[in-house]
């Protein structure tokens, strides 16, 4: 057996002794399956790692911040603050159209996007 691979079980065994393993999120219960089918094939593995470190890419990022934005929108009845709303909404939209635009050059983003169609029918 291989060296490193007995040090792994070794200290897997004392971490489940020492209880270290007991409060784990889904401990019990299977692991949820990921659909992926949707990401072309060279980049799942990349998207995965992003994932699990609490990453997003800069286009999610910005998507959840544009709806934040017009959430305090609708919600806000001061007029300076409205219009400082407005403003950051314009730059964050316009930082999102030229993200997209520089993303649609990309051959991986033709893939995915044909996959996409394909998955919705379109």
């Amino acid at each position: 057996m291989d060296v490193f691979i007995t040090l792994a079980e070794q200290k897997i065994q004392a971490a489940i002794r020492n209880g270290e393993l007991d409060n784990l999120p889904l401990k019990g219960k299977p692991i949820p399956v990921e659909d992926l089918s949707g990401i072309p094939e060279e980049l799942r593995m990349g998207y995965k790692i992003l994932k699990n470190a609490g990453m997003a890419p800069e286009e999610v990022v910005l998507n959840k911040e544009l709806m934040t934005l017009r959430d305090l929108l609708t919600v806000c009845s001061d007029p300076d603050e409205r219009k400082e709303l407005k403003k950051r909404l314009s730059e964050k939209q316009l930082n999102f159209d030229l993200l997209m635009e520089r993303n649609i050059k990309k051959p991986a983003y033709h893939q995915y996007a044909g996959k996409l169609r394909d998955k919705l029918g379109l």
